[in-house]
């Protein structure tokens, strides 16, 4: 098995009555990109802080490269790197200005920042914009930025709460492009996201729901495991036919995607197609393929919930 960046077990944290986080259990390979699936307030970021050592556990043990935490957090801190949800770099300094403070905050001697700086400024994209103010910057550049500032003192391992909920598809796919480069390199990557598309990119990926771990495994065997097959079936009268087959038990979830709609049938119906029509004797004449699952169909059959 591969060296672990973090074990956590037994994990809970709880605010007076509320249970944030319930006995979660978690092991991230070093060197790898782990995801966590949920919609906001499953506990993703408290997760996340309690790892960093920002936020103690009301039970559990934790240790994250090799340290306890949150015991020894403050060795930590100079071995990870944290980019939040929010942007949090200061938008009246230039982003050069900007970098070279937080190279400072890290300790970085005086020959080192400068090429440092230049460095990053030329692998996120940022060589234009060095002199800029940042409250001038769009989201993307903004997103790229905070990346760089995150890589600063090359951390060992790199957290990320929802990096990317406030940017365009396309900046999107090209910082998921530079987080690869970065786990190449070496670097582990835990990143909490709601974007199905983003989850299925990770090496390693877990399902939160209501504090809880649901699901746990690499994506695809993950999508090869739920439990169910998939039907899009392909007719007219959708809505009602959706609503007939909610009723269904072996029917774990039916959803409508344009002029389809897609089942998910337990996987003891060896044969979907033929109960379907079995079911429904009207999709006789409609057209039903059997396809591959998505992530998304995992997160509906691990939580019982539409996606978030």
């Amino acid at each position: 098995m591969s060296e672990l960046a973090i074990c956590a077990t037994g994990l809970t944290r709880r605010f007076g009555d509320f249970t944030a986080v319930n006995q979660l259990n978690l092991e991230v390979p070093k060197g790898s990109i782990y995801g966590f699936l949920g919609p906001n307030g499953c506990g993703k970021s408290t997760t996340l802080r309690m790892l960093t050592g920002l936020l103690s556990p009301s039970e559990g043990d934790i240790n994250v490269l090799g340290l306890r935490i949150p015991e020894q957090a403050e060795a930590l801190r100079m071995k990870i790197g944290y980019m939040t949800q929010k942007f949090s770099l200061y938008e009246d300094l230039s982003v050069a200005e900007n970098l070279q403070f937080i190279g400072q905050i890290y300790g970085l001697p005086s020959r080192a920042l400068k090429p440092r700086v230049a460095e990053l400024a030329e692998t996120y994209n940022l060589n234009r914009l060095l002199k800029q103010r940042v409250g001038s910057m769009s989201g993307g550049q903004k997103q790229r930025l905070a990346l760089a500032a995150a890589v600063m003192h090359q951390p060992d391992l790199l957290f990320l709460d929802e990096p990317t909920s406030a940017v365009d598809p396309q900046s999107r796919r090209d910082f998921w492009e530079q987080l690869f480069d970065l786990s190449d390199l070496g670097t582990t990557i835990l990143v909490t996201t709601h974007y199905m598309d983003e989850a299925e990119r990770c090496h390693g990926l877990a399902i939160m729901e209501a504090g809880e771990i649901k699901a746990d495994g690499p994506p695809n065997q993950l999508m090869e495991q739920m439990g169910v097959s998939v039907v899009e079936i392909k007719a007219s009268g959708l809505r009602q036919m959706k609503e007939h087959l909610l009723l269904l038990p072996e029917v774990v979830s039916a959803a409508q995607l344009g002029i389809r709609l897609r089942v998910l049938v337990r996987a003891e119906e060896t044969d979907p197609v033929t109960w379907l029509k079995q079911q429904m004797p009207v999709l006789e004449q409609a057209e039903l393929t059997v396809v591959r699952p998505s992530l998304e169909d995992v997160f509906v059959t691990s939580t019982g919930k539409p996606r978030p």
